[in-house]
Order: C-alpha cells, then sequence, then structure tokens
C-alpha cells in the first residue's frame, strides 16, 4: 500500500501585486505562463518517482486562477500522468475573484479539482482598494454563482482581519455578506504587515494606522461568535468549517505529514528533509535546483508542536509517540508546567490542546518550548 502524501503547486503569476503580499508573485509576466508549466511538469516526472500517493492537492499563488484553461488542463493533467491521486482525494485551487471563467471552472471540475478558495478579503470598496485588491465585492458574488453553477459545493473564502481604518461594523458586515453566500468554510487571517511590502511602506511612515491590539482582538471574537451562530466550528486558529469541510490539505500539514511542493517557491517535506525551490522565477525556469534542508529529531519534535497545536483538537500524544519515538511529556514535560499552570494550555482525551487564553498567546506558549 503506497504512503500518503499532500501536493502544493504555486502559480506565481498575477495581475497586481496586493500591498500586503510578500509571496513569489510577479505580475505582468503572463507571456511565461506556457515555459512555466512546463518546468512544473519537468519537476514533477523528478518528483514523482517516490512510491506515494497524492491524498490531497492544493494549487496556490499568486492566481492561479489567471491560468488560461488550456494552459490549466495541462498542468493537471500532467500531474495525473506522473503520479497517483487516490479516488477521494481533496483537490484545493485559490482563486481571486473576478478572475475565473466558466472555461476554467469546467476544466478544474473535470480534472479532478473539488474545492475552491476564493480571496474575497473584505466588503468595503475602500478596504479593497487599500490592500491593492483588483476586484470588487460584486465580483465575488458573480464569481461565487459561477462556481455553483460549475458544480462546486465545497469553496471558502478568505477574509482579513486588523486592516488599517478597518472597524468592527466593517467586520460584521463582511460576515453578513460572506454568510450569505453559502460558503463551507471561511478563513479569517489577521493582517501580517511584512517586510518589504507596500503596507510596511505606508504604516512605518504613518500613512495608514492599523487597529489597536484590543480592537482587532474584539474583531477575532466577533468572527468566532458569528460563525459559531451559523455552523461553523473552529478547527485552527483562523479557519472555520462547517462539520466535514475542514481543509484535509492543511491538516494535514499541521499534523506534520509529508508533501511535495512544485513551482517557484514551493517548499517540500518529505522525510527528514524539507525543501525550497528558488523564489525568483528566471532561477526557477533556468532549472536553480532546491535548497534543501535536514531537520533534526529535536526540531522535528518542535515542529509537530509548533504546527498542531495551531488547531483546537491540539497535538495526540499517541500520534507523537508514533512520529518521534517518544510521549509529549518525554520531550517537553518541565517546559509545558507554567502554561498548564497558567491555564493556556490543557490536557483533554489523549490531545495536548491550547485553551482559548492559550490561543490568543500562542507564541508565548511555543517560546516555553524552545
Amino acid at each position: 500500500m503506497k504512503k500518503e502524501i499532500g501536493m502544493y503547486v504555486h502559480i506565481p503569476f498575477c495581475v497586481r501585486k496586493c500591498a500586503y503580499c510578500d509571496f513569489a508573485s510577479f505580475a505582468g509576466r503572463e507571456q511565461e505562463e506556457g515555459a512555466y508549466v512546463e518546468a512544473v511538469l519537468r519537476e514533477a516526472e523528478e518528483r514523482g518517482r517516490i512510491d506515494a500517493a497524492v491524498a490531497t492537492l492544493y494549487i496556490g499563488g499568486g492566481t492561479p486562477s489567471l491560468l488560461p484553461p488550456m494552459l490549466m488542463d495541462k498542468l493537471l493533467t500532467g500531474l495525473r500522468k506522473r503520479f497517483t491521486f487516490l479516488p477521494d482525494a481533496e483537490c484545493s485551487c485559490e482563486c481571486n475573484p473576478g478572475t475565473v471563467s466558466p472555461g476554467l471552472l469546467d476544466t478544474l471540475r473535470q480534472n479532478g479539482v473539488n474545492r475552491l478558495s476564493f480571496g474575497a478579503q473584505a466588503a468595503q470598496p475602500r478596504l479593497l482598494s487599500l490592500l491593492g485588491r483588483i476586484h470588487t465585492w460584486a465580483q465575488v458574488e458573480e464569481s461565487m454563482g459561477m462556481a455553483r453553477r460549475a458544480g462546486f459545493d465545497n469553496i471558502n473564502l478568505d477574509l482579513m482581519l486588523g486592516l488599517p481604518t478597518q472597524t468592527i461594523p466593517d467586520v460584521r458586515e463582511t460576515l453578513t455578506k460572506a454568510l450569505a453566500l453559502g460558503p463551507t468554510h471561511l478563513s479569517c487571517y489577521g493582517l501580517i504587515v511584512e517586510e518589504g511590502t507596500k503596507m510596511r511602506r505606508m504604516v512605518d511612515s504613518g500613512a495608514w494606522i492599523l487597529p489597536d491590539e484590543d480592537t482587532e482582538r474584539d474583531m477575532y471574537e466577533l468572527c468566532r461568535e458569528t460563525l459559531a451562530q451559523n455552523g461553523f466550528e473552529q478547527y485552527e486558529i483562523s479557519n472555520f468549517a462547517r462539520p466535514g469541510f475542514a481543509c484535509r490539505h492543511n491538516v494535514n500539514c499541521w499534523k506534520r505529514k509529508e508533501y511535495i511542493g512544485l513551482g517557484s517557491a514551493a517548499c517540500g517535506f518529505l522525510g527528514s528533509v524539507r525543501y525550497q525551490n528558488p523564489p525568483d522565477l528566471t532561477d526557477y525556469l533556468n532549472g536553480k535546483p532546491a535548497e534543501e534542508t535536514i531537520i533534526s529529531p529535536e526540531e522535528a519534535r518542535f515542529e509537530s508542536m509548533m504546527l498542531g497545536l495551531r488547531m483546537t483538537e491540539g497535538v495526540s500524544n499517541a500520534a507523537f509517540i508514533s512520529m518521534h519515538g517518544v510521549s509529549i511529556n518525554e520531550a517537553f514535560g518541565p517546559k509545558l508546567e507554567k502554561s498548564l499552570r497558567l491555564g493556556l494550555a490543557e490536557w483533554r482525551d489523549g490531545y495536548l490542546r491550547l485553551t482559548r487564553k492559550g490561543m490568543d498567546v500562542q507564541n508565548s506558549v511555543l517560546v516555553e518550548l524552545l
């Protein structure tokens, strides 16, 4: 029986760089899309020589929905020629509202994609403009309707919190409009102001003022309460799903399961090796090799805690023992005492998990484990 792995494919093309984005994404280079798909399939040929079956596929970006249907078909068909996919594999594709077409959606469906993720972000025009997004909320609604007509019934919407000038009423309005579209999953991310972005320059200059910490926490609590009232279960710090619709690909990553990364800047994790492909598009197209890092047993144990404690269920002690050969207490016992004593973490049914209070200060718990 083949072992199960995940697969991430990075599509780095976009119409315009968003103000907050520090991902490997490139505007105005659409003429290289064909060569890029060829390069990804060459890499897939090399990485497909392992005895494994793909349980989850995630196509991210950039803006994957910018690929013409013909190239998307070539990519997905080529991946299935080079890898075995499980019959029930979860296959996700990120899409930007306003960039999808019936032709692209039909191509995705015909090639086994069964989950979409739209970067909606906010319902207010001023916030979308500030972020550098190219869509309107009307296009979110239009794209969702198009996806439903194409047969997609598992759809995520990404929303952002803590934006400059964003208010609690803004978040409430966005949640109301998002829920009206009937998504099965919502990701509510707090803004991270990354170095080298327009957002960082504007914040540092004082031109854009971020909400204070208490206001951002109130936004997050509003999301938790509103989504719980509407039948969504929180399964990770930023992720909420209707029962049965948690993103399997992300859950497997948080459980530190192996995955292959394909494309510019993509990361992979196989055995004790983590690799990253060159983030520069030209370097990738020219065949520059990935950089590899060997993960030590100590690093591996910390990674299991850092990733697993993001989930509301926490880290399974049995799974930890199976993966690392020691229990959580044997690996971290004394370092956990403070978090347990302060009520930031707790044991429940064989899982170590963060409490709601601990979720708010996750980094301080992890610092104790280092």
